[in-house]
């Protein structure tokens, strides 16, 4: 246990910023959710306008220091071929 005054708000700036960024993390991956629910379905005007709305959530959590970056293009690059690949 943190025994120092600054250790102690140490501990607490790192338990709030741990459930801002929960809350982030959570956020994409309920847009990743949505856009695959709506590939699955078929739904090839649904599925672009999830595709929209993922890819600058996820950028938005590479600026938050959520998600690194290259994670991010490699999430948002596989979510590219799973829509072009409903379109073929």
């Amino acid at each position: 246990m943190a025994n120092t005054v600054s250790a102690k708000k140490a501990v607490r700036k790192i338990a709030a910023r741990t459930e801002v960024n929960k809350a982030r993390r959570s956020r994409v991956r309920t847009f990743i959710r949505k856009f695959e629910d709506a590939v699955k379905a078929g739904d090839d005007t649904q599925a672009k306008a999830a595709f929209k709305v993922v890819e600058p959530e996820i950028m938005r959590a590479v600026s938050k220091g959520v998600v690194h970056k290259n994670t991010a293009a490699r999430k948002v690059s596989r979510l590219a071929q799973r829509l072009k690949a409903m379109h073929a």
